[in-house]
């Protein structure tokens, strides 16, 4: 198979936390070292990194970031910044699970370590902790490309909405996966991707991360894709998401729903990929999801300059849901599941 050219999104190396800043894609792609738990904070919320599974991997070594200014102190003291620090890092973006997945987990690798050990010990517990959920990451990206795979024939138009490629992630990326593995097969497919207003994460990241790789990705602005599916340019959807409900219903960026409602009107497959990581069966179904609104200028102004009137009122949420009726599947790392939703999602992730 031919050698694919991926960004490392995230990456723990000589000891410190190094990202690739989102925010400046494509123009300038930049590697930046994350130092304290603020900065780690910060990238966060301002989705220097981004994507669900990037975010929960990010926020897992930042933990490790966050506590070594106490290392130091007594292994009492240590233990409860390890319990502040992870909330203080869950509190950076609410809607997507992975975040607090990836902490929860860090949490319970220390409280397997033993009172009396040594802090460093402890550290490189977390230490160890945060590889495995980033090894864990890239290997579930590659089975969903696997479980994805047979979805896409030769020919096909795949329209993806946001960024659930590489750069979501530290793999192939969720959406993306399916298509990286059929590249790399020699199946020819052409893919299509929405701009993604009002931060662009489609035209700034997808389209470029998609060529990059050598895929044939033509972009679009948000509201064409309903044109190019008439025009029967589109054979199937496939999207990522930030949460998936116990119900079937899914959190992903806005938009999304009506990419879906558009796909069930034109009668094409609409495809839901993620990680075992993303399902939330503690919440019952989309309304419980807590939706993040972001702030207005991100819509009131494009690239510092301002596109809109002045005291405009401004709604900006970030994420949107698509109900289970909408979806066609759901491409996991567990393979493919179909209707119905709870039940399966119940039987492939209930532990």
């Amino acid at each position: 198979m031919p050698p694919l050219s991926l960004p490392e999104t995230v990456r723990w190396t000589d000891d410190r936390l190094w990202i690739i800043d989102q925010t400046l894609l494509p123009g300038d792609v930049k590697e930046v070292p994350l130092d304290t738990a603020q900065a780690v904070w910060q990238a966060i919320q301002t989705l220097m990194v981004r994507g669900a599974p990037a975010i929960g991997v990010a926020a897992a070594y930042g933990l490790c970031v966050a506590i070594r200014p106490f290392m130091d102190e007594s292994s009492a003291q240590l233990r409860r910044q390890i319990q502040d620090q992870a909330a203080y890092l869950t509190a950076s973006r609410p809607t997507a699970v992975n975040l607090q997945w990836a902490l929860d987990r860090m949490m319970a690798a220390a409280d397997q370590v033993a009172a009396s050990t040594a802090n460093q010990v402890l550290f490189d517990r977390l230490l160890a902790c945060a590889t495995a959920i980033h090894a864990d990451d890239q290997a579930q990206c590659l089975r969903i490309g696997q479980a994805g795979l047979p979805l896409i024939r030769s020919g096909m138009g795949i329209l993806t909405h946001c960024n659930a490629g590489a750069l979501a992630t530290t793999g192939l990326g969720t959406a993306t996966a399916p298509l990286y593995v059929a590249h790399q097969q020699g199946i020819a497919f052409r893919a299509y991707a929405d701009e993604t207003r009002p931060l662009l994460q489609g035209a700034r990241l997808t389209s470029w991360e998609l060529q990059q790789a050598g895929i044939d990705v033509t972009l679009q602005t948000d509201n064409m894709a309903a044109h190019l599916m008439s025009q029967g340019l589109i054979d199937m959807v496939i999207v990522g998401t930030d949460r998936v409900a116990a119900n079937g219903d899914i959190a992903n960026k806005i938009g999304t729903l009506s990419v879906a409602i558009n796909a069930r009107h034109f009668g094409i497959p609409f495809y839901v990929a993620f990680p075992s990581s993303t399902v939330d069966l503690n919440t019952a179904c989309g309304a419980d999801i807590v939706i993040e609104e972001r702030e207005a200028d991100e819509v009131t102004g494009l690239y510092g300059h301002r596109i809109a009137p002045a005291n405009i009122k401004v709604r900006n949420p970030a994420f949107d849901v698509t109900p289970a009726a909408l979806i066609t599947g759901f491409i996991t790392d567990q393979g493919l599941l179909l209707p119905p939703f709870d039940t399966g999602l119940q039987q492939l992730f209930g532990n």
